[in-house]
């Protein structure tokens, strides 16, 4: 049952993407397309507070032990893209670099701890966080690239990402390891803690 959600899970956001991407492809090029996409995709591999955030989120949502855990990853590509979608016009969003380092300090933090919450408060709580990510790529997105595509590049990358969190916290419970998953929890909340010095 779980491997199965967990399946669907991906699927979910994999053809979510795939769904966005349609109707820009019948007006760009092949080319420009793919370029887009890539890029979109790449982006979240090259900022270590993005890459551990959208991790730990696959990691928290598998200690959960939750039938309905699958929303708590499946939220954040959403959010990201209403977050993306107000950068592109320019619309502020405060505090967004300092909203991005706490959320790897808390979710470091939330598995370190191995804390359990309502599913829905997790989704509250990821929503947050993936607005101030979402809001960052969607400022860094090229002035020559389709911010469509693009966003459905960093959507999948992103997806791939909890997915691989997800996995791999089970494995580590499945093993009888689940201490491992409670390390990685500390190094998250010590690299969260080293963002946020780092803006003061």
């Amino acid at each position: 049952m779980k491997l199965n959600k967990s399946r669907g899970l991906c699927a979910l956001a994999a053809l979510g993407s795939v769904m966005i991407s349609l109707p820009a492809l019948a007006h760009d090029s092949v080319l420009h397309s793919m370029n887009a996409i890539q890029d979109g995709f790449l982006h979240p591999f090259t900022g270590l507070d993005h890459l551990l955030a959208m991790l730990a989120i696959g990691i928290w949502a598998a200690q959960q032990k939750h039938a309905r855990a699958w929303l708590i990853p499946a939220i954040f590509p959403l959010m990201m893209v209403v977050g993306g979608t107000l950068a592109v016009p320019g619309i502020g969003l405060p505090g967004v670099e300092h909203g991005i380092a706490a959320s790897v300090l808390i979710l470091g933090l939330l598995i370190s701890f191995a804390v359990k919450l309502p599913v829905s408060s997790g989704v509250a709580l990821v929503s947050i966080f993936a607005m101030a990510h979402g809001y960052a790529h969607g400022q860094e997105i090229p002035l020559n690239e389709s911010a469509v595509l693009y966003g459905a590049g960093f959507v999948l990358a992103t997806a791939l990402i909890h997915a691989a969190g997800w996995f791999a916290s089970n494995a580590a419970q499945k093993l009888l390891a689940s201490a491992l998953t409670r390390y990685a929890g500390v190094m998250i909340t010590l690299a969260g803690a080293f963002f946020l010095s780092s803006l003061a």
